[in-house]
This record gives C-alpha cells, sequence and structure tokens, in this order.
C-alpha cells in the first residue's frame, strides 16, 4: 500500500472556507477513486489552523490517477491562496 501524508496549514480568515472543500476532496476521494481506500481529514485543537490527512492508496498510479482527477484539481485551485504551507511526505506500509 502507498500512503500519502499531507500536513496543511490554513490562513486564519480562510479557515471556514477551506474545511468544506477539503471534505468534500476526500469524500469524493473515497468514492470515485478505486484506488483509493482511506482518505482522513484530522485536526488537533491545539494547531486550530491545521489539517493533517492520511491517505492510503493501492500504489502509486492510484495516488498518480488522485492527482489526475477533476475533484482534486478542482480543490487544488480553489484552496491554493488558503495554504500558508504545505507538508507532504509519502510512504509505504508494512503493515497488513
Amino acid at each position: 500500500m502507498y500512503v500519502v501524508t499531507v500536513e496543511f496549514t490554513i490562513a486564519p480568515a480562510q479557515w471556514s472556507d477551506f474545511l468544506p472543500l477539503m471534505l468534500e476532496n476526500a469524500t469524493r476521494s473515497r468514492e470515485d477513486e478505486p484506488g483509493c481506500r482511506q482518505f482522513d481529514v484530522c485536526t488537533e485543537a491545539a494547531k486550530p489552523h491545521v489539517v493533517y490527512l492520511y491517505e492510503l492508496y493501492d500504489d502509486r498510479a492510484a495516488f498518480d490517477a488522485h492527482l489526475a482527477s477533476a475533484h482534486f484539481k478542482s480543490f487544488a485551485q480553489a484552496t491554493q491562496a488558503m495554504i500558508e504551507q504545505r507538508v507532504i511526505g509519502t510512504w509505504q506500509r508494512i503493515a497488513p
């Protein structure tokens, strides 16, 4: 399995606009992409404008299909100016 983690820092004034777009992107990914197995959107009270994603795909090709999807491209364009920082990690899952 191919794992992607993303930590977004969102401009505070953009938080209420960003979150629904993020949740819609996650839903579309889980429902419309056969290779997407999990797409968690997480927050932490101590970091009020940070969103952490945990995404699980069959393989790198499935993640590339996610990046090419219309819903992801729409999300990326709509949120580009809202994001102050983005840290992306990719991993190979070794546990079943």
